[in-house]
C-alpha cells in the first residue's frame, strides 16, 4: 500500500528527521508508552523481531511530513540496527507496517480522533489505540480494529489482539509513584502482566520470605541441638 507511487529516489533513515519536533504537554504522552514498553523489554526479552517505538516519526512517503504517534509496535522487523539504534521508522526501508499504534490525547486534542485515524487505516495499521483520561462521557479508551480497510470500535477493557499474542486495556495501578490508571498488556484470560517495578517489589519479597524461612529453620536447628545437650548428646555426633 505505501510502496504506490514512490518517487525514484527514497532517502534512508539518517537522512530524515527522526520526530515532527512537536513537543509533548502532557507528561502521560511519555509515560503510558514507556510502561508499556518496559513491560515489553521483560515478557519478551528473548525477542528479537519486534520493535516499539516512542515519539518516533513514521515515514510513509519522502515527500511528506511523518506521522508521529506517542507509541507503536512492529512485528517481524529487527529489534536494532546496530548500537546507534533507530533514528526514525522508514516504511520504504523497513517494509513492515506498524500493527498497533498508541495516541495519548493531550490537553489539545491533536486529531486522534480524525485526520489521524484515516492516516493510520489508509495506512494498513491493524489496531489503533487512543486513551483520553479526561474524557467523562464517552469510553477513555478507544481501540479500533481495522476490517477490510476501515477501523471498526471495539468496546472491550481489556481487548485481546491475537495478531499481537497480547491484549490491552487500563486499569488503577501504580507506576514511578503515582497511583492512577495506566495502560497495560494482558493475557488472553485477561490477566494482567506485572510491570517492571512490581516484578523487582516480587523479587525482594521473595527474597525476604526465603531469609524469614531460613532464620526459622536455624533457630529450630538450635534449639533441637540445646534439647540434646541436655540429654547428654553431642549434636554433632547424631
Amino acid at each position: 500500500m505505501f510502496q504506490s507511487e514512490l518517487p525514484r529516489y527514497l532517502p534512508t533513515a539518517d537522512e530524515l528527521p527522526c520526530s515532527d519536533d512537536t513537543p509533548v504537554d502532557n507528561e502521560l504522552q511519555e509515560l503510558i508508552p514507556g510502561l508499556l514498553k518496559s513491560i515489553l523489554q521483560i515478557l519478551w526479552v528473548d525477542r528479537m523481531d519486534w520493535f516499539f517505538g516512542i515519539d518516533m516519526g513514521i515515514y510513509y512517503h519522502p515527500e511528506q511530513p511523518p506521522i508521529v504517534p506517542d507509541g507503536f509496535l512492529s512485528l517481524g522487523v529487527e529489534r536494532f540496527y546496530d548500537e546507534e539504534l533507530r533514528p526514525s521508522y522508514v516504511l520504504w526501508e523497513e517494509q513492515v507496517v506498524p500493527i498497533f499504534v498508541l495516541e495519548v490525547v493531550s490537553v489539545t486534542p491533536g486529531r486522534e480522533y480524525t485526520s489521524k485515524l484515516e492516516e493510520y487505516a489508509r495506512m494498513g495499521v491493524s489496531y489503533y489505540v487512543i486513551y483520553n483520561s479526561k474524557r467523562r462521557r464517552k469510553p477513555k479508551l478507544e481501540i479500533h480494529k481495522l476490517v477490510n480497510g476501515r477501523y471498526e470500535l471495539q468496546d472491550t477493557n481489556p481487548f485481546w489482539m491475537p495478531e499481537i499474542g497480547l491484549g490491552i486495556g487500563y486499569e488503577r495501578g501504580e507506576y514511578g509513584g503515582l497511583t492512577r490508571d495506566w495502560l497495560y498488556w494482558y493475557t488472553a484470560d485477561n490477566q494482567r502482566y506485572s510491570t517492571p517495578e512490581e516484578q523487582i517489589r516480587q523479587g525482594q519479597t521473595e527474597i525476604v520470605q526465603a531469609q524469614i524461612q531460613a532464620r526459622r529453620e536455624r533457630d529450630r536447628a538450635e534449639k533441637l541441638a540445646a534439647k540434646l545437650r541436655s540429654l547428654g548428646i553431642d549434636p554433632d555426633a547424631v
